[in-house]
């Protein structure tokens, strides 16, 4: 490939074979890299400790996985006076996986549904 030569030189190649390598090398990176899920958890503003003690461990396995987590509480009807009550378990379980994740997003109110997610913590 010497265009400045007499007489110009060029290299002729199999297009095939140079698409084929192409995809090789696309699929060897595809593979090396990880992508990041979001799982979701929900919890209810009545949870009992030892079913959230299960749920916990759930988000425990999904940050250890590298995944984000979503972490929801729904509110039906005279629950949305007690929104306090959910951003509380909310708060609690951030707690307890701090060593593994921290908070994206804090608690937030959208509608009837309070969302805060958790960033997997770098290893």
């Amino acid at each position: 490939m010497s265009p400045n030569a007499k007489p110009p030189v060029c290299k002729i190649i199999d297009y095939g074979k140079y698409k084929y390598e192409q995809s090789k090398m696309a699929n060897a990176a595809k593979k090396k890299q990880h992508v990041i899920q979001i799982k979701e958890v929900k919890v209810r503003a009545s949870t009992d400790q030892h079913d959230l003690d299960v749920k916990l461990k759930r988000v425990v396995k999904f940050l250890e996985q590298g995944n984000k987590v979503k972490l929801s509480v729904r509110f039906r009807g005279r629950e949305m006076a007690y929104t306090e009550r959910g951003a509380d378990q909310l708060k609690h379980i951030a707690e307890e996986v701090k060593e593994l994740g921290k908070p994206d997003k804090m608690p937030k109110l959208e509608g009837r549904q309070m969302i805060m997610i958790l960033n997997p913590l770098k290893k």
